[in-house]
């Protein structure tokens, strides 16, 4: 028995046996759990999307997300309208928090056309204008929801991440740096469209001034502040145009 064992023949043969045992159940836990995964996901992105225009759990320094078990509630009544911009085309879909935006922007760098989500959210007797970004950090992807009112002033963001460095880039999901994005400009004083920056040597330490497009950099974190500011001048360029026709319609 001792040499069957030993033989190239029954170490290859076990091999495949693993292999195909091991692939087996892998597939199963993953055919399983793929819709608590896709639940999950649609719970974080409505959670983030209502963060952004402010509704939230938050307590004095933390940022809280509205519950899981009362986030779709909640999603259904700020949010108002979902809209898919398609090149000169805005459709109606309410399902247009789902769309991947990482897809959609490799699409657009294929020279395809990139699908732009909106969501219109009420708060207040307010009206907000929500949008994705992403981009690219220090070490991977990082992305966001962003609130605006017609004009693009900014009314609220959420900031995440793939794995910047703890107390360093990661920061840019606390509330202190998130907060410090509320009430800025992406238009300079002449009306042109120059973002915001996450600039470091800031001298509005106390972010007082709005109109200056910036914001104060994280200490330490210069590539992933760096990385907030190209995706927010890349990305809220795309909705310039739609924003316009807010101020004719």
């Amino acid at each position: 028995m001792g040499k069957k064992t030993d033989s190239n023949l029954y170490t290859i043969l076990f091999s495949i046996v693993m292999v195909i045992v091991v692939g087996t159940l892998l597939a199963y836990v993953s055919g399983s759990l793929k819709g608590k995964i896709a639940e999950n996901k649609r719970i974080e992105k409505q959670q983030n999307i209502l963060y952004a225009m402010g509704v939230n759990e938050n307590d004095e320094s933390s940022a809280i997300f509205i519950p899981s078990k009362k986030v779709g509630e909640v999603f259904s009544k700020y949010i108002k309208k979902q809209l898919v911009i398609e090149g000169d085309k805005i459709t109606e879909n309410p399902e247009a928090y789902l769309i991947d935006i990482k897809k959609e922007q490799e699409k657009a760098k294929r020279g395809e056309t990139q699908k732009l989500p909106v969501f219109i959210g009420e708060k207040d007797g307010k009206t907000y204008y929500i949008v994705p970004i992403r981009g690219k950090g220090l070490w991977d992807a990082i992305w966001g929801f962003v609130a605006m009112d017609k004009d693009m002033v900014v009314q609220g963001v959420y900031f995440d991440h793939k794995g910047e460095t703890p107390g360093l880039g990661a920061n840019i999901k606390q509330r202190f740096f998130m907060d410090d994005f509320t009430g800025e400009h992406v238009f300079d004083a002449q009306d042109n469209f120059v973002g915001i920056t996450v600039a470091k040597g800031n001298n509005d330490p106390k972010n007082n001034n709005k109109t200056d497009n910036k914001v104060d950099a994280i200490a330490g974190a210069t590539i992933t502040g760096n990385g907030v500011t190209a995706m927010i001048k890349h990305d809220l360029k795309l909705y310039v145009p739609y924003f316009k026709t807010l101020k004719t319609n």
